[in-house]
């Protein structure tokens, strides 16, 4: 989706070989200035500034404790999940 939108990727991972999870996922989170974590149609906001660590942490990772996938930075924003809606809304797309 992201390059039929001519949305331009600067870094890609394979979430498979290159797992985050703990404090190492924190720290990702955490850089963010705003979070948006996609469960199907759901999706949550979080400001890891405001926002309760342990809150952002639960709808983030996933059942194995890794970050869920896809996880895409979009400036000082961080999409965790897929939701086609809201990716296109970001990116300036809808």
């Amino acid at each position: 989706m992201l390059e039929q939108e001519q949305i331009p990727i600067t870094q890609r991972a394979d979430a498979r070989k290159e797992t985050l999870a703990g404090e190492e996922a924190w720290q990702l989170l955490a850089s963010a200035g705003e979070i948006f974590v996609a469960k199907g149609k759901k999706v949550q906001t979080f400001h890891p500034n405001k926002d309760d660590k342990e809150a952002i942490l639960a709808a983030a990772l996933g059942r194995t404790g890794n970050l869920r996938a896809p996880t895409l930075r979009m400036g000082d924003r961080l999409l965790v999940g897929f939701n086609e809606a809201l990716y296109a809304t970001l990116s300036g797309k809808s």
